[in-house]
């Protein structure tokens, strides 16, 4: 009799289905935190986008110095570029702002740490090159090694709970005491730091870097060997030679920062070549393309002065966060130049959008032979002459120091 029940369930009420979930919504609105930790919650998460955007710049710099991971760099831009491109909007643009927080806190925090550490250390080292037998030494250097233990157990402890700034700040005793006592989850802590480094897609924004920088080559090499035998040919080939590349170098610099951000946004290394894509956007948003050509070539200009002279790897970081700080929101403002213009794709082409695409043309024209032709010179005052011309940062890697 049981089994063969085919009677459906009775349904709740109606009253009663509106009782039910007036109680739910009184416990959640119960449990939404008042204004004031609302603001604290706020100002925290707005502290830690800040940290996270300068941490996401000073990691930006340390990559454009090394050769091969200056690739990195240069993909996380094209990959700024291309989010904006695809979305529209700028905050888009702004990748792994959080990760990088974390990415900080760990550097700074453990750098904070470190510092009682070497103050113990110099004074066993002065003591120890006055007299290194003396009582004086001995207790500095037990000093020295119990320091060195707590310290580095304590940056270990803060590291497996997260790696927060406050992590660092705070040992919390009592939970490492339970810790303890439960043992150490060595996979768990392994794991989370795995899938940490996964998500950091490292492999992907080098692969990405490394077509951008092809793909960039192949469009530049051979109008910048034709502007380099402008000086190295004799005069009757090298003034042709030097006025054909100018010409074809002022041509392929207006389409190929858009051309980078729609590949990026594509994620097809044929995109970069799609020159009859790139024009027709550009008649859907003129006056934005001729903004953020202005901004990228006028960002451009002023960093070859960085390349008169040979840098110290020690000191190279300073400059190299002036070149991200310039490269990075020219980036921004190509990839939502595009996006803009991806939005308008379908709507018809106006007279008004005509007349400011010619205006937009002729406005392209003559800011883009000005920096070819400031170009022209730096040959002159950069360490590595003629050659410098392919170093392109605001096109290829971010900086040019090491001649990549």
């Amino acid at each position: 009799m049981l089994l063969n029940n085919t009677t459906p369930p009775e349904e709740i009420p109606a009253v009663g289905a509106v009782a039910v979930e007036a109680i739910v919504a009184e416990l959640v609105e119960e449990e939404k935190p008042g204004w004031l930790g609302w603001a604290f919650t706020t100002l925290g998460s707005i502290i830690e986008w800040c940290f996270g955007c300068t941490a996401l710049f000073f990691g930006l710099a340390a990559l454009s110095t090394l050769p091969v991971l200056q690739l990195l760099s240069l993909g996380y831009l094209l990959e700024a570029s291309g989010r904006i491109s695809r979305t529209g909007r700028l905050r888009d643009g702004f990748v792994g702002v959080r990760k990088a927080a974390r990415i900080g806190s760990l550097v700074a925090g453990t750098w904070l740490c470190l510092l009682p550490l070497r103050l113990v250390a110099d004074a066993w080292y002065s003591a120890y090159l006055i007299d290194p037998t003396s009582e004086i030494t001995r207790n500095r250097r037990i000093l020295l090694v119990i320091f060195t233990v707590l310290i580095l157990g304590h940056i270990v402890w803060a590291w497996c709970r997260g790696g927060k700034f406050r992590h660092f700040l705070w040992p919390a005793p009592l939970r490492f005491l339970k810790q303890v006592r439960r043992g150490v989850r060595y996979s768990a802590t392994r794991d989370a730091v795995w899938d940490y480094l996964v998500s950091l897609r490292l492999p992907y924004f080098f692969w990405l870097g490394l077509r951008g920088f092809a793909g960039a080559i192949v469009w530049l090499f051979v109008p910048i060997m034709l502007y380099i035998g402008a000086t190295e040919l004799p005069p009757i080939l090298g003034i042709p030679a030097g006025l054909l590349g100018g010409v074809s170098l002022i041509g392929v610099m207006i389409p190929l920062p858009f051309l980078q951000a729609q590949f990026a946004a594509e994620r097809k290394f044929t995109t970069i070549f799609d020159f009859v894509t790139i024009l027709k956007l550009f008649a859907r948003a003129p006056l934005a393309f001729a903004l953020a050509l202005l901004v990228t070539l006028a960002f451009a200009l002023p960093l070859y002065l960085l390349k008169v002279e040979i840098l110290q790897r020690e000191v190279m970081i300073l400059p190299s966060l002036v070149f991200v700080a310039f490269i990075f929101p020219a980036r921004l403002l190509t990839g939502w130049a595009l996006g803009l213009a991806r939005k308008r794709r379908q709507q018809p082409l106006t007279a008004w959008r005509m007349i400011c695409s010619a205006f937009a043309f002729s406005f392209a024209i003559p800011i883009t032979t000005f920096f070819v032709f400031i170009l022209f010179f730096t040959r002159y005052t950069s360490w590595h002459g003629v050659w410098s011309l392919f170093e392109q940062h605001a096109l290829l890697v971010p900086v040019p120091f090491l001649g990549l």
